[in-house]
């Protein structure tokens, strides 16, 4: 008796992880496209032979079956444990054993064959057809966010600062982002990328802070990289401060904005380096020049903000520069860097300033669980890096003098992942403008921002992931904000989020 084997099967099942792995990695779609193409068609070919061997394997089955039944009836007088008659039993049960062990591997190829059409159906449906006909991608996040302030607050949907008097509730979609991300040809051996980000957290008004729900560009990145290093102009928080507190009640402006988080957007052209090392250890170093915006211009601020910022009356650009040290996974392996920032800033023709940072940031996992991440700075004038109390000096206007303001802060955050769909988050964030400074140009007539010398924010949430593409989140956040005088006010701040990613 011939029992069936699948010939051509180990050939197939090492065949079908490289093929669930093919994904566009760089270069053109097109040519991705069909060379996945041409992978699910070895697939198909394969599959047609494991069922002709399979229909060959059933019509051996049934020439069994017909001999044992001959046998059976030749040798009737024999017992049916009699050594002839066993043997065939077995060789007959043997033979459908193997024959459904190989219909079993064929159904799982037509599954697989089933997967690899629908990611290719579903690469065509996604493609954004581009004039450079280079690869274009959309993205985004549809998010809803519903918010309850137990007193007042700066900004009702993500607040930030704590102002006294009734609280507020609702619910927001402004904070949903949009975004195209782009890949180009190569340029003097480096791959080329691009990206943006807008959202609905704008204002008719310029400049305002509160917003009015109109388009805003959030981020922008344009690079040239090579394996060690990279090129890059960009709309993003600066490059001192690489970590960012996770929330998902706070994306307008980043989680612990003006609490000790450097996060203010701001144009960049720089560059930065890898040194190469064995094993699993890294030096970075990244170094930028930067066009500094002004602090916000908020209600009741004394200060007033001219068409060109600050640092544009100087005529003369930012600077930032960032050492770091990485080991492990880029992503959430350790890392620990310094830097440092100079900006010269000038108002009218009488008041000129250096506005300086020095910075520290860390990311540290402690077990496979838990994550420790921060940052932290000293420096002056401040404000247009998202920190100094919305400050960079304060100015008295009965004898005309300016003082610019010292600032120290910071933040931390402890992270708890449960798998790779649920973590748990509790961050505390401070930026102190150093009221000794603050307190001698404190006036009856100055708003509340020009008082405020600390605000504090404590803040904890959960977010969960269900699928790839759905977000929920709760967090609870305190927000203390104290003004140069004492006066203190806080608010406690409920919020619920849900959001479709694309």
């Amino acid at each position: 008796m011939i029992r069936p084997t699948p010939h051509s099967l180990p050939a197939l099942l090492l065949l079908l992880p490289a093929i669930a792995m093919a994904q566009p990695a760089g270069g053109d779609a097109a040519t991705s496209r069909q060379a996945l193409q041409r992978q699910v068609e070895k697939l198909v070919a394969l599959l047609a032979q494991e069922e002709s061997a399979l229909k060959e394997s059933q019509m051996r089955i049934e020439g069994l079956q017909k001999q044992v039944a001959a046998l059976q009836a030749d040798v009737a007088g024999v017992p049916n444990d009699s050594p002839g008659a066993a043997s065939q039993t077995e060789a007959v049960e043997a033979a459908r054993s193997d024959a459904a062990h190989l219909e079993a591997q064929v159904s799982a190829l037509r599954e697989q064959q089933d997967l690899q059409q629908s990611e290719i159906a579903t690469h065509e449906q996604t493609k954004v057809e581009s004039a450079s006909k280079f690869p274009v991608k959309l993205t985004g996040l549809i998010l809803v966010n519903g918010y309850f302030n137990s007193s007042g607050v700066d900004v009702i949907q993500t607040p930030a600062v704590a102002l006294g008097g009734p609280g507020t509730a609702g619910f927001s979609l402004r904070q949903s982002v949009l975004g195209l991300d782009a890949r180009g040809p190569r340029v003097l051996g480096a791959a080329t990328s691009t990206d943006v980000r807008v959202d609905f957290f704008g204002s008719p008004v310029q400049n305002s802070y509160t917003g009015g729900g109109v388009v805003r560009l959030r981020t922008a990145h344009g690079e040239l990289a090579w394996n060690s290093g990279r090129v890059f102009a960009a709309l993003d928080r600066p490059i001192l401060n690489p970590n960012t507190p996770s929330s998902l009640t706070a994306v307008a402006e980043p989680a612990l904005a003006w609490s000790g988080n450097l996060w203010n957007w701001m144009p960049q052209v720089g560059g930065e380096y890898e040194t190469p090392s064995a094993g699993r250890s890294r030096l970075v170093f990244a170094a930028a020049v930067a066009d500094v915006p002004d602090p916000p211009p908020l209600r009741a601020n004394t200060v007033t903000t001219p068409t060109a910022s600050l640092a544009e009356q100087t005529r003369r650009p930012g600077s930032e520069a960032r050492l770091g040290y990485s080991y492990g996974d880029r992503l959430t392996g350790l890392h620990v860097g310094v830097g440092g920032y100079y900006s010269p800033h000038r108002s009218g023709n009488d008041f000129r300033f250096d506005a300086w940072a020095g910075t520290v940031d860390l990311r540290i996992p402690i077990t496979r669980y838990f994550q420790l991440s921060g940052s932290g700075y000293r420096g002056a004038a401040l404000g247009g890096l998202g920190a100094g109390a919305f400050k960079d000096y304060v100015w008295r206007r009965t004898d005309d003098t300016y003082h610019a303001l010292d600032d120290a802060g910071g933040w931390a955050e402890l992270k708890a992942r449960i798998g790779e769909r649920l973590e748990f988050n509790t961050a505390y964030g401070l930026d102190n403008a150093f009221t000794h400074q603050l307190r001698p140009y404190v006036t009856a007539a100055a708003g509340w921002y020009q008082d405020l010398g600390r605000n504090a924010t404590l803040t904890s949430n959960i977010i969960y992931s269900p699928t790839a593409y759905t977000l929920f989140s709760f967090e609870y956040r305190r927000i203390d904000s104290t003004s140069a005088t004492g006066t203190a006010s806080m608010s406690d701040v409920y919020g619920v989020a849900a959001g479709y990613r694309f």
